[in-house]
C-alpha cells in the first residue's frame, strides 16, 4: 500500500472515529475511563489500531472500557475498509499512524509493529 493511500484511509477512519454516529459504539464513560488509563500509562495505542495494555495493572472497569472501544474501532475499520477497497487490518494500521502523529499526548504510550511500548 502506498503512503498516500494509507494516509487517506487513516484520515477517513479518524473522521469516523471522531464523528458521533451509531457506527462507533462507545460510551462517554468508556472513553473517559480509557483516557484516564492512557494518562496513567496503563493503556496505549497498538500498531493494529486497537488499544492494548501497557501494564497488567488494569482493573476490570478499564478492561471493559478497552473492550468496548476496541469493538467500536473494529466496526469502523471494517466499514472504512469496505469503502476504500482494502482490508480492516490496513484501515486499523492507517488509523494508528494518524493517532500517533496527531492525537497521542506527551507521556502516553504506543507500540509500533514488532516493537515494545514507547512513551511519547
Amino acid at each position: 500500500m502506498q503512503g498516500r493511500e494509507l494516509i487517506g484511509i487513516g484520515a477517513a477512519v479518524m473522521a469516523a472515529l471522531v464523528l458521533p454516529s451509531a457506527a462507533v459504539a462507545q460510551s462517554a464513560a468508556a472513553k473517559a475511563t480509557v483516557d484516564r488509563a492512557k494518562a496513567a500509562g496503563i493503556v496505549g495505542e497498538q500498531s493494529d489500531g486497537f488499544l492494548g495494555f501497557v501494564t497488567d495493572a488494569a482493573d476490570p472497569a478499564i478492561r471493559q472500557a478497552v473492550a468496548e472501544i476496541n469493538a467500536g474501532r473494529a466496526q469502523v475499520y471494517r466499514e472504512a475498509a469496505a469503502r476504500a477497497g482494502t482490508t480492516p487490518e490496513a484501515a486499523g494500521a492507517a488509523a494508528y499512524v494518524q493517532v500517533v502523529q496527531a492525537r497521542l499526548k506527551p507521556g502516553e504510550y504506543y507500540r509500533p509493529n514488532g516493537g515494545g511500548w514507547v512513551r511519547k
